[in-house]
């Protein structure tokens, strides 16, 4: 059983320590929710997590194996959706999809399969998000809530046993957090892990949660840097 954990957790960012002694653990087919106010170190422990910082001290570990150890691997078994979509507004729809899905494939006769079968994913993904029937729409024309949906559908588009998502749902009508909350499941239901940001309705009822400002070393509040 697949199980992602951090202990001892200390997250410097500017030279200021965010949080520390922070500990958390997910396993397969589980749901972690990140609550606390802005500047707390929601978005900063999610960056964490998907390798993108490094801890100034602590650890962050998968089945035992320290993260660090291996970051490719790591990089290829998690999904992370920051607060930018991280959509090319040039491509159509469907070639965001694409070109996302195709920079997790592989060489040689393997990667020519997972291409076969790629649009196939592409547009289930489309789908789930009601995003199918402007899959031929360059990205420019899209609104902010398209943009929103169309990279949660590049999440779901490609296999990956960890989801990392920083306030999915912000500029989402009530159809389209509906939504993830199916795709939430689903995924879920597969063995997968999902760690989250959001004070909407997506949230798992059955999640456990991790209050940071238990672990909080900055101010926070409405005058902290949310982004943190």
């Amino acid at each position: 059983m697949n199980v992602f954990a951090g202990h001892g957790l200390l997250c410097v960012r500017g030279e200021r320590a965010v949080f520390a002694g922070l500990d958390f653990e997910v396993g397969e087919g589980g749901a972690l929710v990140l609550i606390g106010p802005n500047g707390v170190g929601k978005s900063s422990l999610l960056r964490l997590m998907a390798g993108l910082l490094k801890p100034a001290a602590g650890e962050l570990r998968w089945n035992g194996a320290a993260l660090f150890d291996d970051p490719e691997a790591h990089r290829a078994r998690l999904r992370y959706l920051g607060h930018l979509d991280g959509v090319q507004p040039l491509l159509k729809v469907a070639e965001n999809l694409k070109f996302w899905a195709g920079l997790r494939g592989a060489g040689g006769a393997a990667g020519q399969a997972a291409g076969r079968g790629l649009d196939e994913a592409a547009h289930r993904a489309l789908e789930a998000f009601g995003l199918a029937h402007l899959a031929d729409i360059p990205c420019r024309f899209l609104s902010a809530g398209q943009l929103r949906r169309l990279a949660l559908a590049r999440i779901i588009a490609t296999n990956a046993a960890l989801w990392l998502l920083d306030e999915p749902t912000a500029g989402l009508d009530s159809d389209a957090v509906a939504a993830l909350e199916r795709a939430v499941g689903e995924h879920r239901g597969r063995g997968g892990m999902v760690v989250l940001a959001s004070h909407a309705a997506a949230t798992p009822d059955d999640a456990a949660t991790l209050e940071l400002s238990a672990y909080a070393t900055a101010p926070s509040g409405p005058a902290a840097d949310e982004e943190i």
